[in-house]
């Protein structure tokens, strides 16, 4: 299967359904009203990424992409059928840009995930929806929204942990296919790999898929050979295995052009951990070997691996640095992932008002007993106000209280009374009140009233009263 990193794309979502303008007619039904139903809606062009593919070949044979219409309302307030969605099948870590390919819409990077890049016209109202008691007979409907059309520019970015970059037959084929099951196609000539291969890597407990990238040459930013856009496959790399070719009599400056062109291309690809490897030792003589090692170290400024693909010696160590940088990049990203999840709904009272820090917070309920505080720390008795006394309690207490002492006829006299009126004072809260008898009512007469006697007139009493003389 060819690899193909970048489609042109013509997408066009679904137009909504006319509405429909009909009648009821039915036997023994005058007045039937207004009967036609809405339009359906037009289909949405939706992006997924799946994990099953690794190119974009599908969009060189099929750049036009379309989703089904809204059928049209139907009588009896039929609500027309809905289109169906086109659905664009991409691999993942493809990005979709605008029509000028510098605009970016959405970059699919996670499997399984969908983007809704057109969305499908609405479908028309019918007459029915129109019925109103001022217009009874709508004789009008509204067509369907119409399509979304739209130019999209999709770019594959292969999801890979590790890429290998190196000037042309600098044996990068041959690494990949000593380190994993990937077979790419090696030869003794430059440009031998013509599009990115990937292979599965797995060194002590750690997995990790590794990317052979094309050959630079100087001037590969301006054009020059195949060009430096297969570079953006290691956009997405937690590290860079430059592999130089230790049979050239220049390493310092072979090293220094690809620097060169990395720095050209941007997008931070100048800034990702590097790992440098001085390949090809089995083709050296030994005294060579430490002397283009040193070279190549005071260029590069750090540690310089030495490595056979052939043979294999050195290439268990440079595996162990990339799966360390791999590690930490895993490590960094599930955090962000774990730091970037919504803050959980509060659905208690306490977890609302723990939110809120402007609210009182109500303590959680405690389940244990409560331990004893000191004394400092215990709330003070409040004083209740006693009811005042009356005149004669007072005079009692007072004497009560007071120190016996000899009293005089007036003190003795003055504390009789007080005893006495004390006791005529409780025998009355004592003693139960008499009830007072209530003037019974008289029932009222059952049955027919009787008629009021008629009042005489004072001439008719003065006559009644000379008759009974």
């Amino acid at each position: 299967m060819r690899f193909l990193d970048v489609a042109k794309v013509y997408a066009q979502s679904g137009a909504g359904g006319n509405g429909c303008i009909a009648f009821r007619r039915e036997k023994f039904i005058e007045y039937g009203g207004p009967y036609g139903g809405d339009g359906g809606r037009g289909g949405d062009v939706i992006a997924e990424a799946v994990e099953n593919l690794n190119t974009l070949i599908d969009y060189r044979f099929q750049q036009h992409v379309k989703a089904q219409s809204g059928e049209g309302g139907k009588g009896k307030v039929m609500t027309g059928a809905n289109g169906d969605d086109a659905i664009m099948k991409v691999p993942v870590g493809t990005e979709i840009y605008e029509e000028d390919g510098d605009t970016l819409i959405v970059d699919m990077a996670t499997p399984g995930m969908r983007y809704r890049l057109l969305k499908g016209g609405n479908g028309g109202f019918g007459n029915y929806h129109f019925k109103s008691s001022t217009n009874q007979a709508p004789e009008f409907a509204l067509p369907g929204l119409p399509a979304e059309e739209r130019i999209f520019i999709l770019k594959l970015k292969l999801i890979a942990d590790a890429g290998l970059i190196g000037m042309p037959n600098a044996g990068k084929s041959t690494f990949l296919s000593r380190v994993s099951a990937a077979r790419p196609k090696i030869a003794d000539y430059p440009f031998t790999t013509l599009e990115p291969q990937l292979g599965v890597v797995k060194i002590d407990e750690t997995d990790f898929v590794l990317a052979d990238l094309p050959g630079l040459i100087e001037g590969a930013h301006e054009g020059v050979g195949l060009g430096d856009r297969f570079l953006g496959h290691a956009e997405r790399c937690a590290s860079i295995l430059h592999l130089v070719d230790g049979t050239g009599d220049a390493v310092a400056k072979t090293y220094k052009t690809i620097r060169a062109e990395l720095e050209a291309y941007g997008h931070g690809l100048e800034d990702k951990p590097e790992i440098v490897a001085l390949n090809k030792v089995d083709a050296i003589p030994e005294k060579d070997v430490a002397k283009k090692r040193a070279a190549l170290e005071k260029a590069c400024g750090h540690k310089v691996h030495v490595i056979s693909g052939v043979s294999g010696a050195g290439i268990n160590t440079v595996l162990r640095a990339m799966a360390h940088e791999i590690i930490q990049r895993r490590i960094r990203q599930a955090e962000e992932r774990h730091y970037a999840r919504p803050a959980r709904t509060p659905r208690t009272r306490h977890e609302r008002q723990t939110v809120n820090y402007n609210a009182p917070v109500v303590a959680k309920a405690r389940l244990t007993e409560e331990p004893r505080r000191p004394a400092s720390a215990r709330p003070r008795a409040v004083k209740v106000a006693k009811p005042e006394k009356t005149v004669v309690e007072a005079v009692f207490a007072k004497a009560i209280t007071a120190k016996p002492k000899k009293l005089g006829p007036k003190e003795g006299l003055r504390l009789a009374k007080a005893k006495a009126a004390k006791a005529k004072l409780a025998e009355e809260k004592i003693r139960p009140k008499a009830k007072t008898a209530k003037a019974k009512t008289s029932a009222r007469p059952v049955g027919r009233a009787k008629a009021k006697p008629r009042t005489l007139s004072r001439t008719a009493r003065r006559a009644r009263k000379s008759g009974k003389r």
